[in-house]
């Protein structure tokens, strides 16, 4: 028995839960009947006050915050926590928070996890990965550069939540073939948290990743009547995407050196398993069929006028239909459906909104800029991004940026700072979430392994967040001059 746990009865009572517990709570009411706190001024002598409502949007992010990092409830139910505490509490009202938990974007993130399934139900997942152990050999080190490739290229093609949901299977059939116990492994931590960093790197470089390089080319075109092409942002971002997918793959074989070094006649068995499985299956055709015709449509939204009409969510939940309507899946599939990590998101949306709607993220956002108002033009452009991605953990990163580009846009001409380099080095850490699992949808998937607690991926991502600091530093002072983007206003 350790020291946070005694006996009572025959109960076991976990004192660090309840310690954790308690502090959630308590630190909501702290901020919530505290007085009010000041207006935050941003350059121009506008003013931003907090509301009530705004205030208990703050009590309830760090009692969210509290309890999803120490893991005191499952997370989902932490998620569920959000919307009764903005119920009660009059924050928002019932119907408003409660209607985030149906979101598109959660309703989006069910359609790529059913995708999943289906590539595992229809055999799609053990012939991917049959076919890439035998490729990439019985290494270790490179069965992880080789799912990380794998992983970002993906991203560059389809939406990095769908990505992270046709990985996850295959990680699963690898990682069987390294243990065959339930119990988490170095090699299994590193391959599922590896995955969702690279996803959130790769879906950085083109408009396919993810939805937040257009509103943040909206954004910005709006206030600077300049408008990023498709191929500039890929341009600019390609080098820093892939440098990060290669980092992130050192930093996983430092923090996650795997138990063995070779998987001892891997490559032949995988070559074998894949040959046994013989040829492609109707399931197989269609499957991969119906997932490709969602891909290719959706990302044609961002150049077929006549699809701009049509949500991307609508289109990846008719590949949910034409699953069932093709018997592919059937009503047992549904249990397997992880509703843990569906609350998770739907909470993660609802607290998301709260602090958006309540005008709470904004006045975050101006008192934060504010510091480095008079600050050297390279720490001003670290301080927004730096907000960013720390805002990015805690709520969807489309708000990170709708928030935090605008004002900083505002700020950047006081310092002769361009607009091009706030643009993108806002949008570079709005794709990388590494801190909490709320951050991203791949980073809720990767939990779902059960390969690792909610701290470790706290306490690997905070590492991770300040390599990624370093390379915005490194992107801003040294690579994209190079590349021709302007940093200063001449």
């Amino acid at each position: 028995m350790n020291d946070a746990t005694m006996t009572l009865e025959g109960a076991r009572i976990d004192w660090k839960r309840i310690f954790f517990l308690v502090l959630g709570v308590a630190l909501f009411f702290i901020i919530y009947y505290c007085p009010p706190w000041p207006d935050a001024i941003d350059p121009a002598g506008k003013h931003f006050t907090l509301s009530v409502e705004g205030k208990g949007a703050l009590a309830v992010f760090a009692l969210a915050a509290t309890w999803w990092i120490f893991e005191v409830l499952p997370i989902g139910v932490t998620g569920i926590a959000i919307g009764v505490a903005q119920a009660m509490f009059l924050i928002r009202k019932p119907e408003v928070a409660f209607k985030d938990f149906m979101d598109p974007s959660v309703l989006f993130i069910l359609g790529s996890v059913v995708i999943g399934l289906t590539f595992t139900k229809s055999g799609l997942t053990k012939r991917m990965a049959y076919k890439m152990l035998s490729i990439v050999g019985e290494k270790t080190s490179m069965i992880y550069l080789g799912c990380f490739v794998m992983t970002a290229a993906l991203t560059h093609l389809m939406a990095h939540t769908a990505v992270a949901a046709t990985m996850f299977p295959l990680l699963l059939a690898i990682h069987s073939f390294y243990s065959d116990e339930d119990k988490p492994t170095k090699f299994g931590k590193g391959l599922f948290i590896g995955m969702a960093y690279v996803a959130g790197a790769g879906s950085i470089i083109t408009l396919l990743g993810a939805a937040r390089g257009a509103v943040a080319i909206g954004f910005f075109k709006e206030m600077t009547g300049r408008e990023v092409s498709f191929f500039e942002l890929s341009y600019y971002m390609a080098p820093i995407g892939w440098l990060m997918v290669f980092i992130i793959w050192g930093l996983i074989m430092v923090l996650c050196k795997p138990e063995k070094a070779v998987i001892h006649g891997l490559k032949a068995k995988a070559t074998k398993m894949y040959a046994d499985l013989g040829g492609w299956g109707r399931k197989e055709i269609l499957t991969l069929t119906i997932t490709l015709a969602v891909i290719v449509l959706i990302g044609l939204k961002n150049f077929v006028p006549a699809l701009q009409t049509i949500d991307k969510t609508a289109i990846l939940l008719t590949s949910t239909l034409l699953f069932f309507i093709l018997n592919i899946l059937d009503i047992n599939d549904l249990e397997a459906i992880p509703w843990n990590i569906i609350l998770l998101f739907g909470g993660a949306m609802s607290i998301g909104f709260c602090l958006w709607q309540t005008k709470a993220a904004e006045w975050l956002a101006v008192n934060w800029l504010q510091l480095f108002a008079n600050a050297p033009s390279v720490v001003f452009i670290l301080g927004m991004a730096f907000f960013v991605m720390i805002m990015t953990n805690f709520i969807m990163n489309v708000a990170a940026i709708a928030i935090s580009l605008p004002v900083a846009l505002v700020i950047a001409p006081y310092l002769g700072v361009a607009g091009e380099v706030i643009f993108f080095s806002a949008l570079m850490t709005a794709g990388m979430p590494f801190i909490l699992l709320i951050g991203a949808a791949p980073n809720a998937i990767a939990y779902n392994s059960n390969q690792f607690t909610a701290g470790e991926f706290f306490k690997f991502g905070i590492i991770a967040s300040i390599i990624l600091m370093i390379v915005v530093w490194l992107a801003v002072a040294v690579i994209w001059p190079m590349m021709g983007m302007p940093i200063l206003l001449k």
